[in-house]
């Protein structure tokens, strides 16, 4: 009897913790500009007026702490530079080092104009993010989607996908934030954003069955790859079956706001659970994805370690975003938004 043994070999991971962390807050912040925009065009009495400043708070928290994790994955913070003195506009990456400086700038562009009441400034800024927002969404996008080695990268959906999760997670950390601000105390802040939760869970549940319609149908090399995992691997199938269930409760509390709208430990609640949902995602799609192997049996094996790369590297985001979520709360306890002279005068 002849017996093989079969080795996976260890290989090193491309992407790191800190892209996870990256892509998480980037794209929570475009969803954070969404919101900004849509406050500061919107009616006085309407909800996403009343919300802006969690929208603008939450804004000036992930456009300051997005770059950071980002020039942690480069490894080198002195590589940003490469990207501008050896710059390819058929890159990407290179790409988005012109296109991610406007969008922070604008970003906390509109977080100054807000906080000073210049809000006639701050509403064509905020028309501005909205584009420079879209292009962030398509860039880091098609960062991952152009990996042709990649098939559960590389389709369409992911763009969808990251920015809707995003999205979400950026409403579910602004519904967390009413229970800090002043702002988040009205009632109807909390609905309009549970609406807004509603309607982007309803379209990630739409745009994962016409992945998966649409995969079965035309053997899609994403589907395929997919199914092969799920036969193959039951790491894989507890993590379908546990987003399913999960997904579910979460659709099942947006759908009764009576449960959590008055209740500050079940808003807490719901929104952890979907920045979790948004986090634990990219963790799969960056992480997990890498552990699949391009030829051969098995699952690359990625233990994390406990430093800079690894936990510490997670743990200390998460740090960076308190820290400046302290003190952005904390100098608008101290030194308030000023109301515009227009206010003033009607006063």
């Amino acid at each position: 009897m002849e017996i093989i043994e079969l080795l996976t070999p260890y290989y090193e991971a491309a992407w790191l913790p800190w892209a996870v962390q990256y892509f998480f807050l980037i794209g929570m912040a475009t969803g954070a500009a969404m919101l900004a925009a849509w406050g500061a065009w919107a009616p006085a009495q309407h909800p996403a007026a009343k919300a802006l400043p969690l929208a603008v708070v939450l804004l000036a928290v992930t456009a300051i702490s997005a770059p950071v994790a980002l020039l942690a994955d480069l490894h080198q913070p002195a590589r940003f530079w490469h990207f501008y003195a050896h710059f390819t506009p058929w890159s990407w990456m290179s790409l988005g080092a012109l296109l991610l400086p406007v969008f922070v700038t604008l970003s906390l562009g509109v977080c100054l104009t807000w906080w000073l009441g210049w809000h006639r400034w701050m509403r064509w800024l905020a028309l501005a993010l909205v584009f420079s927002s879209i292009s962030i969404a398509v860039y880091t996008g098609a960062e991952i989607a152009i990996v042709r080695a990649r098939p559960l990268w590389s389709n369409p959906w992911v763009p969808l996908n990251l920015t809707l999760t995003a999205w979400l997670a950026a409403v579910g950390c602004a519904l967390g934030l009413t229970l800090w601000m002043q702002a988040g105390r009205d009632v109807a802040v909390r609905a309009w954003l549970g609406k807004l939760g509603l309607g982007l869970s309803v379209a990630l549940l739409a745009v994962a069955c016409a992945w998966a319609i649409g995969g079965h149908w035309l053997q899609t090399p994403s589907f395929l790859a997919a199914k092969e995992l799920y036969a193959n691997f039951p790491i894989w199938r507890i993590s379908l079956w546990l987003s399913v269930i999960f997904g579910a409760l979460v659709m099942a509390l947006w759908l009764r706001p009576a449960w959590w709208l008055h209740s500050p430990a079940m808003i807490a609640v719901l929104g952890t659970a979907v920045c979790a949902a948004a986090w634990g995602f990219r963790w799969a799609l960056f992480m997990g994805v890498q552990g699949v192997p391009k030829y051969g049996a098995g699952l690359y094996v990625y233990h994390m370690p406990l430093g800079g790369e690894g936990l510490m590297g997670i743990v200390g985001v998460f740090g960076l975003c308190v820290a400046v979520l302290t003190l952005v709360l904390w100098a608008l306890e101290l030194w308030p938004q000023r109301q515009p002279a227009a206010v003033l005068r009607a006063a």
